[in-house]
C-alpha cells in the first residue's frame, strides 16, 4: 500500500527531493555535537572536570554542552575548522579556527596550544577530552624532523590516493607527536574522560583523529571513553523518521567504503530495481584525484556518479552529503540528483575531478554549512 508521502489516486505527487533533504536532517539532527555529550552526560556519571578540550569539526557544540553542564568557570579549548565557530564570538570559552582538510600553520598553533594545555595539569586533575572528525589536520605537533610543508605534502599525497580513512591516519600518526596516544602521554593528572563523535568504520577510538583521544600503551591514570556519536545513529534517526510518515525503509546499511565509482554502480542497481520507498547507506567513499582537480569532493562525485546509474529514472531522488556540512575543499556538503541530472558532459567533470561545477550548473549542489557534527557521509534515496 502507498505510504501517506507517496501519491495515491487523486493526491498531489509526493516530492521524493524534499523528502530525501527532511529524512538527511533528522540523521544529522541526531547526532549534533551538544546533543550527544548533552546525553552523554547523562547517561554516564562523569565527575566535575578540572579542564575541558575539544577538538574536531564538532568541537564548539560538544564544548558547550560541557560547559553547560560543568559551569563556566572550567578553563576550555575548542579547535575547530575554519568558519566552525559561532559567528558572533560569544562562546563563553576560548575558541581556535585551524585549517582543514590539509594542516597549515594554525593547526601547529592549535596543537601547541592542546598540547601545553595537557601539560600544565595537576597530578589530582580529570580532563574531559571531546574529540570529532577532522582532529588530524586541525591540531598538529610534528615529531622531531618534520617540517610543516612535509606535513601539507603527505596530506595532499593521502587525499588524492584514494585511501579509506584508517588508512589516511595511520600514515599520519608516524610524523606526529599528539596522534596515536601521544597528547595523552603528556598528561600527568588522575584521570581522563573521553567523549567522541566517530568519523570512522568501526567507531575506534584509535582511528578518530588519528587517535588523538586515545590512551598511550601504558600510563598511569583513570581512562575511560565513550562514543556519544556515530553514522549508525545518524542512520537510525533517519529511518525512524522515513516510519513516522509512514515509508518503508528498504535498506539501512554502513557499506559505502569503495571507490565512488563501484558504490555508485552498487547503489543504482539497487534504485533501479527498487519498490517506493527509502534506501538509507553510510560510510566514507574513496576518490582518486587526478593531478590537477577540480572543484568538488567525494561526495560531490558519488552523487554525479549515481545521477548517471539513475538517468531516466522517474520519481527517484538521491541525497549524497558529509554530515559535518562539507565536502573536500569545497563549500558544499555534496549533491542532490535525480533522473534528470544527468549530462553526457558529466562524464568529462569526473574525469576531470570537477563534478562540483557540473553539479552547480545543474542546480544539483547540496550546501547546509556546518552542520555541528561529524559521522561520516549519509545517503537518502527516495522511490516513489
Amino acid at each position: 500500500m502507498p505510504s501517506p508521502d507517496f501519491a495515491t489516486p487523486g493526491s498531489a505527487a509526493p516530492d521524493p527531493a524534499a523528502i530525501a533533504r527532511d529524512l538527511w536532517w533528522a540523521g544529522v539532527r541526531a547526532v549534533d555535537g551538544h546533543a550527544s555529550v548533552t546525553r552523554a552526560l547523562n547517561d554516564h556519571a562523569i565527575p566535575r572536570p578540572d579542564r575541558i578540550l575539544a577538538v574536531g569539526k564538532a568541537a564548539v557544540p560538544m564544548c558547550r554542552a560541557a560547559v553547560d553542564r560543568f559551569g563556566h568557570d572550567i578553563p576550555a579549548l575548542a579547535i575547530t575548522k575554519t568558519g566552525h565557530a559561532a559567528p558572533d564570538g560569544t562562546d563563553p570559552f576560548e575558541v581556535i579556527e585551524a585549517a582543514h582538510p590539509v594542516p597549515d600553520a594554525s593547526s601547529l598553533h592549535a596543537g601547541a596550544r592542546l598540547l601545553a594545555a595537557v601539560e600544565a595539569m595537576g597530578p589530582r586533575d580529570h580532563l574531559l577530552l571531546l574529540v570529532s572528525g577532522g582532529a588530524s589536520s586541525l591540531a598538529e605537533v610534528p615529531v622531531a624532523g618534520v617540517s610543516l610543508g612535509d606535513i601539507g605534502a603527505l596530506n595532499r599525497e593521502i587525499l588524492a590516493a584514494g585511501l579509506n580513512i584508517a588508512e589516511m591516519n595511520a600514515r599520519r600518526r608516524r610524523v606526529s607527536r599528539i596522534k596515536g596516544g601521544g597528547l595523552l602521554a603528556a598528561f600527568g593528572g588522575a584521570s581522563v574522560t573521553v567523549l567522541a563523535i566517530s568519523d570512522v568504520a568501526g567507531d575506534a577510538l584509535g582511528t578518530i583523529g588519528s587517535g588523538i583521544g586515545a590512551a598511550p600503551a601504558t600510563h598511569g591514570f583513570a581512562f575511560t571513553a565513550h562514543i556519544v556519536a556515530s553514522n549508525a545513529i545518524a542512520r537510525q534517526a533517519a529511518a525512524s523518521a522515513a516510519a513516522a510518515r509512514g515509508l518503508a525503509v528498504l535498506t539501512n546499511a554502513e557499506t559505502l567504503y569503495h571507490d565512488v565509482g563501484v558504490d555508485a554502480a552498487t547503489v543504482g542497481r539497487v534504485l533501479r530495481a527498487t519498490p517506493p520507498g527509502v534506501h538509507i547507506w553510510g560510510g566514507e567513499p574513496t576518490v582518486i584525484l587526478p593531478p590537477d582537480p577540480g572543484t568538488g569532493g567525494r561526495n560531490q562525485a558519488l552523487a554525479l556518479e549515481i545521477a548517471r546509474e539513475i538517468r531516466g529514472c522517474d520519481r527517484i531522488a538521491v541525497l549524497v552529503a558529509g554530515t559535518d556540512g562539507s565536502d573536500g575543499p569545497t563549500t558544499a556538503a555534496g549533491g542532490l540528483v535525480d533522473g534528470g541530472t544527468w549530462q553526457d558532459a558529466g562524464a568529462g567533470a569526473l574525469c576531470r575531478a570537477d563534478s562540483g561545477s557540473f553539479l552547480r550548473a545543474r542546480g544539483a549542489l547540496f550546501t547546509t554549512g556546518p552542520t555541528g557534527t561529524n559521522v561520516m557521509d549519509l545517503i537518502i534515496a527516495v522511490s516513489a
